[in-house]
Formats: structure tokens, sequence, C-alpha cells
């Protein structure tokens, strides 16, 4: 049993994360595996959780959120079949 690497807690039912560039995490829960590896969105500062959006190799959590750090992403679509104005 090892600890998990964002709180610390022991759990009998703790689980690893392999990311790409090979370093292996231990987990208690889901909630902390987000904590340390989900990316920041640059705007509003939330965890990207979703596929969020990427404009020009920053990283958002959504659209609107691109559309406001200086008009980036006014391409974006942020909704399957919405109607473009």
């Amino acid at each position: 049993m090892r600890a998990c690497d964002t709180c610390g807690n022991e759990y009998w039912m703790s689980f690893e994360i392999q990311v790409v560039s090979g370093e292996t995490y231990t987990f208690d829960s889901f909630e902390c595996a987000v904590q340390k590896l989900a990316p920041r969105c640059e705007h509003c500062d939330c965890r990207v959780i979703g596929h969020g959006v990427e404009v020009s190799g920053r990283f958002f959590c959504c659209a609107h959120c691109a559309r406001q750090t200086g008009g980036m992403g006014r391409e974006i679509r942020d909704a399957v079949g919405a109607h473009p104005n």
C-alpha cells in the first residue's frame, strides 16, 4: 500500500497512473489525480478535466475562455451543432 502523491493518504484501493514522460504517480482517488495532473485554464485557472480547447499552443477549459484572452479562438464553436452567428 503506497501513499497518495497528492494528499499522502495510504489507501488499500490506491491506483497508479503512468504519464507519457514515463513518470508514475500513486493516487487514492480521482480527485487527487485531477489535482496533480490536470492542466489549468490560462484564463480562469480552473482545472481542464474534459477535452478543453487549445489555441496556438495555449490551453483553455472552453471556447469562451479562449476568446476572452486576446480574441483567441473566435473560430471555435463550443457546442455541437450550434448555429453560427
